[in-house]
């Protein structure tokens, strides 16, 4: 049975909660801050445990919805799942457990391809995790006139996490996934992935110009932004906006990926076991 929950009552100055598996979401938390900036943000990354994307779907909710109640417990006003194995296991069982607005990644870039596709060949890349369960099968099943074509690419993440966005291996690893994807002639791919926009530039260069990328990061991003505005939640006025990072891994670890993924944002980043 889904709950209904009365989210009038929320505190507006509360943070975000944004959790991931590990840094994949940091796209996602870098498109939220510059859709809303005057969000206080804390980051929750399952390092670990990563990568959710090998993992049993009993495995990731257990060790997702652990996470997220942890979030809870610090008193944020929404959660966003940065995550698409995540998303994938638990986002109806988190919007029935948590009385704040939960926000995933799969619905809004689900919406964002409907519009986006002209001939109906949408290929979506992500994880083993996702591709089991069929995500973006479901979310998509109401629009028929979508043929979609789902491949696995596990080693993206390896890549990035590495720091690797570019040169000669990756390209001949990105050749290979995306070759069924090329002859299936998409219009469309979805990086179905939030570690998969780091690779932006050598997909689109295999793919070309005529394929649109849609971001699941991007796309919860402004999804975040619409829900909090529609209940009000947001801040109106311009402020310096905190950001708060935790890691079940090593943080100076943490740090380090991170400031290479995204920058200067990451930093004082704690320990939560």
């Amino acid at each position: 049975m889904t709950q209904h929950f009365d989210f009038s009552q929320i505190d507006r100055e509360a943070p975000i909660g944004i959790f991931d598996s590990g840094f994949g979401g940091l796209t996602v938390m870098r498109a939220v801050v510059d859709q809303l900036p005057n969000e206080d943000i804390i980051y929750l990354g399952d390092t670990a445990r990563s990568p959710y994307g090998e993992k049993t779907i009993a495995e990731v909710r257990e060790y997702a919805l652990e996470c997220l109640d942890h979030l809870m417990s610090l008193g944020v006003k929404a959660l966003v799942i940065a995550c698409n194995s995540a998303s994938s296991a638990v986002l109806r069982d988190a919007r029935e457990r948590y009385p704040v607005p939960v926000v995933d990644v799969i619905l809004p870039a689900a919406r964002r391809t409907v519009g986006a596709t002209r001939s109906g060949q949408v290929g979506v890349i992500c994880t083993e995790a996702t591709a089991n369960s069929r995500s973006y099968d479901d979310a998509l099943v109401a629009a028929p006139q979508i043929d979609l074509h789902t491949k696995a690419c596990p080693r993206f993440v390896e890549f990035v996490e590495a720091g690797i966005t570019s040169g000669p291996e990756l390209l001949g690893v990105a050749g290979e996934y995306l070759a069924p994807l090329q002859a299936a002639e998409i219009d469309t791919l979805i990086l179905g992935c939030t570690h998969y926009p780091l690779l932006s530039a050598p997909i689109s260069y295999i793919l070309g110009d005529g394929v649109t990328l849609v971001s699941s990061a991007e796309e919860c991003a402004k999804a975040t932004y619409a829900r909090l505005t529609a209940l009000d939640l947001l801040h109106p006025e311009p402020r310096e906006a905190k950001h708060r990072f935790l890691t079940t891994g090593n943080p100076e670890k943490f740090e380090g990926i991170g400031r290479r993924l995204i920058g200067g944002l990451v930093a004082d980043v704690e320990q939560f076991a």
